[in-house]
């Protein structure tokens, strides 16, 4: 069985039989694996906030939330990083 030492080489497969095949033959190297989960562990990280609003703003995000059928809390990171985006972008080409 042949180790695969970076993604690289792992190659596009034409069919679900043909990446079965594939991974018949070849195994992700150890390290690989563990460097895998370290940067996916690293993207998942947060940190809680305390946020105070005006209950009538929330009950808002809130509705509209719900109606694009999306976590208010996700929605309202959305729009954070949209905007720092933006300002960021604004701030560049100044």
């Amino acid at each position: 069985m042949t180790a695969i030492s970076n993604w690289e080489a792992v190659p596009d497969f034409e069919s679900e039989e043909a990446e079965a095949d594939y991974w018949r033959e070849h195994r992700l190297d150890l390290r690989l694996m563990d460097a895998a989960m370290v940067a996916g562990a690293e993207s998942t990280e947060s940190v809680t906030v305390t946020l105070r609003m005006d209950p009538r703003m929330l009950s808002r995000i809130k509705r509209l939330a719900r109606s694009r059928y999306l976590n208010y809390q996700s929605m309202v990171k959305q729009w954070l990083s949209e905007r720092m985006e933006q300002e960021l972008r604004d701030k560049a080409s100044k």
